[in-house]
């Protein structure tokens, strides 16, 4: 059953993940009516709130649409929305590219709080939170990239860097073939915030935990849409 109770905090993108898998799987077949919102955030295990901010973004991203009056409600669209360049990655594919990066970012930002930080590398670190925090819509991708990339450097590991950089540049590929949600950048900003924090003091069980519930958020999200 897709509609079934969320797994972990990342309410929002599992949300997403989940009416993805509904729509996609013809669980819901094109043309027709999802669910009332009451009956979704029931199922579901979340606020109407969350629902709706999920349901907004997958409207934004051409996936439903909300129709008014006494017969409205939100509607499966009758024509997917277009994929991403290039050819559609397997589900063994996306995978592959999710696991590859739990592990090296999961294990980069434990490591990075194992050790001592200069002053310099603490200061680094806080210019590239702030900058990813600040990132337009457009400018996101680079400033996301570049303090996760930060993160790894803080490990003092030359060969763990380049690891993360090769497993950014699939997720961004990955990426790009999907929508830049709203709500997810708000949520990923904190969660870096958080990450930092546990970084800079010097506690690798939190930044851990931190690293693992972002990192399966984006993966919710690009299971949703490309799996």
């Amino acid at each position: 059953m897709v509609l079934r109770p969320l797994r972990t905090g990342n309410a929002f993108e599992e949300t997403v993940e989940r009416l993805l898998q509904t729509i996609r799987l013809g669980l819901v077949p094109p043309g027709q009516r999802l669910p009332a919102e009451r009956d979704l955030a029931l199922r579901l295990g979340v606020s109407r709130s969350t629902l709706r901010e999920a349901l907004a973004a997958l409207h934004a991203a051409g996936w439903v649409e909300v129709r008014r009056g006494r017969s409205g409600g939100t509607f499966v669209r009758e024509a997917a929305p277009l994929p991403g360049p290039g050819p559609a990655p397997s589900a063994a594919e996306v995978e592959d590219v999710l696991t590859l990066r739990w592990v090296v970012e999961v294990g980069a930002v434990e490591v990075a709080a194992r050790r001592g930080l200069s002053t310099a590398q603490r200061r680094e670190l806080e210019t590239h939170l702030r900058a990813a925090d600040a990132a337009s819509a457009q400018d996101y991708r680079r400033c996301d990239s570049r303090l996760h990339l930060a993160l790894a450097e803080a490990g003092g590991s030359t060969s763990l860097v380049a690891a993360v950089a090769d497993a950014r540049m699939r997720v961004n590929d990955l990426l790009d073939r999907i929508p830049l949600l709203t709500v997810n950048l708000q949520h990923s900003n904190a969660q870096h915030r958080r990450i930092v924090a546990a970084v800079l003091a010097g506690d690798p069980a939190r930044a851990r935990a931190e690293m693992v519930r972002h990192v399966e958020g984006s993966a919710a999200l690009l299971r949703g849409f490309l799996s």
